[in-house]
């Protein structure tokens, strides 16, 4: 399962270090692409293939559906660890989730998420645990 966080710095060819204690878990080839609310998602090949499954079978008569797949997979890319635990974030990726320097990888269970440090920290900031409480029954937790 994919858990914590770590921060990390990219270099200036737009490479992030794959934190160690996640490399098992997403292997060292996997797909990176948007995600939501200004991040990046990088799902394991398994997952990937779980999630375009889900994509697949969206209607195609239906717009958002179409957004929705267009929006996922128009950016998706394959991206390989290499030997100094580096993978390359491309550019159009990076501009996505406005990274720079500073990035945070957190692991949400199925998929990573990839935030430009202080969006992350926002964003975090903005998490309030009482408003979870109050979902969690509305969830079924």
């Amino acid at each position: 399962m994919l858990i914590g966080e770590y921060e990390h710095s990219l270099d200036a060819k737009g490479r992030l270090i794959m934190p160690a204690k996640l490399r098992t878990d997403i292997g060292d080839k996997f797909i990176v692409t948007k995600g939501l609310d200004g991040c990046l998602f990088a799902f394991s090949q398994n997952e990937w293939i779980n999630f375009e499954t889900k994509l697949k079978a969206l209607p195609l008569s239906d717009k958002n559906a179409r957004n929705f797949v267009r929006f996922f997979l128009s950016g998706a890319t394959e991206c390989e660890i290499d030997k100094q635990g580096r993978f390359l974030i491309p550019n159009n990726l990076r501009m996505a989730a406005n990274l720079e320097k500073e990035a945070v990888i957190i692991g949400v269970g199925t998929r990573l998420e990839i935030w430009d440090k202080q969006i992350w920290e926002k964003c975090d900031e903005d998490i309030s645990a009482d408003e979870i409480a109050q979902n969690m029954t509305m969830l079924g937790i």
